[in-house]
């Protein structure tokens, strides 16, 4: 059970950068495509870190594909987060995000003989997320989590950066204009972040069935831009083999409503956004492989999408890849009695059930060490 808990908190850690097409966005969620995980046992802490990298070089108007208005979209993004178990159902963390690049690749010009190129990077958000269990129930054959979170999202990076769009040659002056909000670091509102997570495990087979739920209520930005609400849900099984590696095949369906203007503001003159290219639905697959090893835990997914519906114009996503690394330990010991029934020799601390053993180990529950019985 301890990589179920694992898998499931990886899941967390998808970025979607797809979300609002090729000149109108790019603020999907900050947390797109996850956050299956429940919380931590009292006292625990984990800290994690994620690399996504981005590609789409496609462009769709409704279902279908149309010509291209630039020649590629691409972003490296690295993923943080600290997590900590205030107490046995409450779990609070603290997540970031920063981009190493979020690069737009223009068309072919044929006078510069180069492919031109728009190019931001920097921070994007701070994420506080508090989730709480409202139901947990364990046995030797089955386990229930219920989990439900409301996070708070703050912009932290630029959502105005601007670049150079032309030099006045008589007098040298320079002329900027605001970037395309695809790749500027943030989206630059306060975000709610509504949250539920179910899980149920059985312990024995090694395997656990899954659901979750987002929606993400956007607020203003400086500029005027409201980015569309997001919502999405998420099914997932998962099994575990040698006691290290965990495979869990997803199916997760996102949609994207269209971003709003302040009143009486002309984006598409201000800005280039034109909100008739903004919002989408989607559908994805996404597989993913972890291995466990004493407390890290390493793991690797992908997001092929199956389905995408766009509004307007917009870039489509083609693939997103995700690897990533946690650690969790213990800041201070758990207070419960050891069992001593001597069915075992080594028991867990946590008095988990159906986790002892004869010999040295971790217990497969909660991941602590065993603890000889007394």
């Amino acid at each position: 059970m301890r990589l179920v808990l694992f898998i499931s908190c990886f899941l967390f850690f998808f970025t979607d950068i797809s979300g609002q097409g090729c000149c109108s966005g790019g603020s999907g969620s900050p947390i797109a495509g996850g956050g299956s995980q429940g919380v931590l046992a009292d006292g625990q802490m984990e800290i994690a870190a994620n690399h996504q990298y981005f590609y789409g070089n496609k462009f769709k108007a409704g279902n279908s594909d149309t010509a291209s208005l630039f020649h590629n979209f691409h972003s490296n993004y690295i993923y943080s987060k600290i997590a900590y178990g205030l107490t046995k159902s409450l779990t609070l963390s603290i997540e970031a995000g920063y981009f190493i690049n979020k690069t737009q690749v223009e068309s072919f010009d044929s006078i510069l003989n180069e492919y031109p190129i728009k190019q931001h990077s920097g921070i994007s958000d701070l994420i506080i997320f508090p989730r709480y269990d409202v139901l947990n129930r364990k046995s030797e054959d089955s386990r229930i989590e219920l989990t439900i979170g409301l996070g708070y999202k703050i912009p932290i990076g630029k959502h105005n950066d601007s670049d150079l769009v032309y030099t006045n040659p008589n007098n040298g002056q320079n002329i900027y204009a605001i970037s395309p909000t695809l790749i500027q670091p943030t989206n630059g509102s306060q975000d709610l972040i509504f949250y539920a997570f179910f899980l149920k495990g059985f312990p024995k087979k090694d395997f656990r069935l899954f659901t979750n739920a987002i929606y993400i209520r956007k607020g203003w930005n400086s500029l005027g831009e409201k980015f569309g609400d997001y919502a999405s849900a998420g099914i997932f099984v998962g099994k575990t083999f040698f006691d290290k590696i965990g495979l869990t095949l997803e199916l997760k369906g996102e949609k994207i409503s269209k971003l709003q203007a302040a009143e009486n503001m002309d984006l598409l003159a201000l800005y280039n956004v034109d909100i008739n290219s903004t919002g989408s639905k989607k559908i994805s697959f996404v597989p993913q492989i972890s291995y466990s090893h004493k407390q890290f835990t390493f793991f690797a997914l992908g997001e092929f999408p199956l389905y995408e519906h766009i509004n307007g114009v917009q870039i489509a996503s083609k693939y997103q890849m995700t690897s990533g690394l946690a650690y969790r330990f213990l800041i201070k010991m758990p207070e419960c009695e050891i069992p001593t029934d001597g069915t075992f020799l080594y028991v867990c601390p946590m008095n988990c059930k159906d986790s002892g053993s004869n010999k040295p180990g971790r217990c497969k529950e909660c991941g602590m060490k065993l603890v000889k019985a007394k």
